[in-house]
């Protein structure tokens, strides 16, 4: 079997936000291209934060009683990142999966987001090679 590496199932063209960006925006840009999740990127362009279309639910049913969005994504984003880099291996990658919740993972170098991994890219090609 040959060794595939995240790399090689990323996706590159990602959505990206900003900490200051009002949730209701952001929570909206989620739906508009369809992203499970997306990098907040600080000043310096490096991984911030991670907001996830869950992240954005609170804020949704709070408005849809309230009519009233309140909040940027600074305050709704996950701060504790699980990362993976570019040339892990897929079957690692996998086995994260397995142990975390989480259906996305930013794919970064050196603190720089180079794209995201789905749990269904990995999937999908641990059914190509199976």
């Amino acid at each position: 079997m040959t060794t595939k590496r995240v790399t090689s199932v990323m996706r590159r063209e990602v959505l990206v936000l900003t900490p200051d960006t009002p949730i209701r925006r952001a929570a909206a840009l989620l739906v508009e291209a369809r992203a499970a999740a997306a990098p907040v990127l600080g000043q310096d362009d490096r991984l911030a934060g991670f907001l996830t279309q869950k992240d954005c639910f609170r804020s949704a049913l709070h408005a849809s009683y309230y009519r009233e969005w309140t909040g940027t994504v600074s305050d709704h984003m996950s701060r504790t990142i699980i990362s993976v880099e570019p040339a892990d291996d897929l079957i690692h990658v996998a086995g994260m999966f397995l142990s975390h919740p989480h259906r996305v993972f930013p794919v970064c170098d050196a603190g720089q987001v180079l794209g995201l991994v789905h749990r269904s890219d990995i999937l999908a090609e641990l059914i190509r090679l199976g």
